[in-house]
């Protein structure tokens, strides 16, 4: 076994040995991830430019094919949206919508929901950084958004495959898609299976898709979700 302290015997270093660890301690930093941004907001759009608020930070702007420091990057401009890859994820922002992503790492969180007057358990959360109303359904398979909320979140129902669900009011035609982000109180989840309806919805339904990744716990009036995994 080699000796890898001091590399003089007597306690001291000389320059040398200085150098060297001053080498190794900057191929240390240079080989840690930049730190990526948390949340990400698109205030405006300009030819050529994306307005950005990133992390609670002051407006700036940010050209197509630029990098900030947080990691992000604006791939595209159009008329009222910004296409931007972040935590290597391409997500599509409209002005005035801010997308949330969860750092690498961090772990489950939970939910406290409150029965209304008849029994229902409505909450508030975001569905790609849009604020949606959720109702918890335990017998609908997926979230399930009414036309009107998948036009307000941004979401692109052509590119999802057609199907038909079952709803109290017989067949339904809906189109099966993947949600980037749904948050619920501290919980959040990624790449969630979702189906758009094509009319509209008195709430977005919290389907299984999102509560089978949940332990669920309630106490009379009170629900708590605790992420699984």
């Amino acid at each position: 076994m080699r000796w890898l302290g001091n590399g003089d015997p007597r306690g001291h270093r000389s320059g040398t040995d200085v150098a060297n660890w001053g080498a190794v301690l900057l191929s240390f930093w240079a080989a840690c991830p930049v730190a990526q941004a948390v949340d990400v907001g698109l205030a405006g759009v300009f030819p050529g430019k994306a307005l950005l608020t990133i992390d609670g930070g002051a407006p700036r702007t940010v050209a197509v094919g630029a990098r900030t420091d947080e990691g992000v990057r604006v791939l595209s401009v159009d008329r009222d949206t910004a296409t931007i890859e972040t935590d290597g994820k391409k997500r599509i922002l409209r002005v005035g919508q801010n997308v949330a992503s969860q750092p690498a790492g961090e772990g489950g969180g939970k939910a406290v929901l409150t029965a209304d007057g008849s029994g229902h358990f409505l909450t508030t959360g975001n569905i790609n950084g849009t604020t949606v109303r959720f109702l918890v359904d335990t017998g609908a398979t997926m979230i399930s958004l009414g036309a009107g909320d998948a036009r307000r979140i941004g979401i692109d129902a052509s590119k999802g495959q057609r199907g038909v669900t079952s709803t109290a009011n017989g067949p339904a035609l809906v189109i099966h898609i993947k949600l980037d982000t749904v948050r619920v109180g501290e919980i959040v989840l990624n790449n969630v299976d979702a189906l758009v309806h094509q009319q509209d919805l008195p709430f977005a339904l919290l389907g299984m898709s999102f509560l089978n990744r949940m332990e669920m716990q309630r106490d009379g009036q009170t629900m708590t979700l605790r992420k699984r995994y």
